[in-house]
C-alpha cells in the first residue's frame, strides 16, 4: 500500500514496537508485524493484530499490572 503520511513510497512487510498507555498501565510490545514505510518510517498494524494487542492490554488492566514489556507472539 502507498504510505498515507508521506505519499512517496510503498510500505513493506516489517515489524514495529507498539506502546499502549491507559489508567497508569504502560504496555510495550516488540516485534509486532506491520507494514512499514521505507521513506518516513510510518507503520501500519493489521486490524486483527491490533485486536489481539488491545485484548491483552485489557487483561493486564484488570490484573492491575502497571508496566509490561513483551515480544509479540501470534495468538
Amino acid at each position: 500500500m502507498k504510505c498515507v503520511i508521506c505519499k512517496h513510497a510503498e510500505t513493506k512487510l516489517g515489524t514495529t514496537t507498539v506502546t499502549l498507555e491507559r489508567d497508569g498501565l504502560t504496555y510495550v510490545i516488540k516485534q509486532v508485524p506491520a507494514q512499514v514505510c521505507p521513506n518516513c518510517g510510518e507503520d501500519y498494524v493489521d486490524e486483527n493484530v491490533t485486536g489481539e494487542l488491545l485484548k491483552s492490554a485489557e487483561q493486564m488492566v484488570k490484573a492491575g499490572t502497571q508496566v509490561d514489556i513483551r515480544q509479540y507472539v501470534a495468538a
